[in-house]
């Protein structure tokens, strides 16, 4: 079955009057971890996409570009998109559930995985927004991802300044170089695509870590260069 008819099922079993974040209570094992992070990227994108005042073609289809979507899938991804957007449940009450499901230390990993499709969906329009970097920001700390996590998904992503590269790999400025390699080998194992699928990542999310991949390793050029 695929992840698509799987969500289809999980909106079908939806009673009437309950809202989409019913569907994130029931999901639960680690088989439905790849149907959970494609419902959340979908849902919280819709909600994001409203923090700007305004949804536009390019954030609807900086989906397509984060899952491969079959043209006869096509609405399913659009009902979860309109559930999310009709939802009484704010964002923070979906990023909660969301979290709660994502509990052990892959789960962590994964909630990242998470950010990035939604800052790859913020950026899809050529701008950044000030309220989309606020939803984006209370959505990591509402999944335990601290301020330094958070500077170096903003670093990979904005591009209203030469990205730093102490920001990319989530170091502060100076440190030594020991502690740099070993953050860039940990931040390579993690764009790993075995790793990821792993980790509940769907395969069609996986190439959102190609570009992660690319800025990381250019980071660590960067730094090691400049010390040489």
């Amino acid at each position: 079955m695929s992840i698509w008819s799987r969500i289809a099922d999980a909106l079908s079993a939806l009673t009437s009057g309950e809202g989409l974040a019913a569907v994130f209570d029931r999901l639960r094992g680690p088989r439905e971890r790849s149907v959970l992070f494609t419902i959340a990227v979908i849902a919280l994108g819709a909600k994001m996409a409203k923090a700007d005042g305004q949804v536009t073609r390019d954030e609807v289809s900086a989906f397509r570009q984060v899952f491969h979507i079959p043209p006869q899938e096509e609405v399913n991804a659009a009902r979860v998109f309109n559930l999310a957007r009709q939802d009484v449940a704010g964002f923070e009450e979906y990023a909660r559930r969301i979290a709660g499901m994502f509990r052990d230390e892959a789960g962590a990993m994964t909630l990242r995985d998470l950010m990035e499709g939604l800052f790859h969906i913020a950026l899809a329009d050529g701008q950044y927004h000030p309220n989309e970097d606020d939803f984006l920001h209370r959505v990591a700390l509402i999944f335990g991802l601290g301020d330094r996590d958070f500077r170096a998904l903003r670093a990979r992503f904005v591009q209203d300044a030469k990205p730093d590269p102490w920001g990319v790999l989530g170091l502060e400025p100076g440190a030594d170089a020991a502690t740099v390699k070993a953050r860039w080998r940990q931040l390579v194992r993690e764009c790993h695509p075995d790793g990821m699928i792993a980790r509940g990542v769907p395969e069609e999310a996986v190439r959102l870590a190609e570009k992660r991949l690319i800025a990381i390793n250019r980071a660590y050029e960067e730094i090691s260069e400049g010390r040489a």
